[in-house]
């Protein structure tokens, strides 16, 4: 009986003094969601080892003083494949670099979570679909590159209400509709919007509705 008891305690004892799940493993998670999602023939995520405690030691992840992840720095890493929904968990993270690779898909809904970004590089890469209307709520968001993919649809007039926003390149796409013009938007040049043969101009005086412009 004394030995069962003893047993008992144990066990206890280590349940007790076992740590629970940390911040730093979902987010360990959530890039080893990329990894799985992506080819990398150069072995730039070899480093990308789930079974460390945490993601602060991989190559091109950087992290602050609560190893919470603020950078993930992929750019022309030659990576292939999609984007995943789980980096909309890393809520912390400032700059999202994954520009010049060939990802493919669509921009995950998710990323509009990342409430403390302020760098969204996604520039050249095969990305497909719509600009999701999520983005707007990225309040700290500046500098907004998605130019030198397929994406179509509609430019989101909810964009407009990025106060912070101080470069937007939305061109080379194949988006449709018209510009919109109004807050954030109005200190844009035209350049922010090239090479889009189906956009059919800014939201100027009042002449050109947004919902105006055709979008098939």
């Amino acid at each position: 009986m004394a030995i069962q008891i003893l047993f008992h305690l144990s066990l206890l004892l280590l349940i007790l003094l076992s740590p629970p799940p940390t911040t730093a493993n979902l987010e360990g998670d959530a890039l080893y969601a990329l990894r799985r999602a992506v080819n990398d023939p150069h072995n730039v995520l070899q480093s990308w080892d789930p079974t460390l405690v945490d993601p602060c030691t991989w190559f091109h992840v950087t992290c602050d003083s609560d190893n919470r992840v603020t950078r993930l720095d992929l750019g022309n890493a030659k990576l292939y494949g999609k984007i995943v929904p789980e980096l909309g968990k890393l809520e912390r993270l400032q700059y999202l670099e994954l520009y010049m690779n060939k990802l493919v898909g669509p921009i995950p809904n998710e990323l509009g979570g990342l409430k403390n970004l302020v760098s969204l590089d996604l520039y050249h890469n095969n990305l497909t679909g719509s600009i999701p209307p999520s983005l707007s709520s990225l309040s700290n968001l500046r500098f907004l590159r998605l130019n030198g993919n397929r994406l179509t649809g509609r430019i989101p007039r909810e964009l407009t209400k990025l106060g912070n926003l101080k470069i937007l390149d939305v061109s080379n796409n194949d988006l449709c509709g018209t510009i919109p013009t109004s807050g954030s938007f109005s200190k844009f040049t035209e350049e922010s919007f090239v090479n889009n043969p189906k956009l059919e101009g800014p939201e100027l005086m009042g002449f050109v509705r947004y919902d105006a412009g055709g979008c098939n």
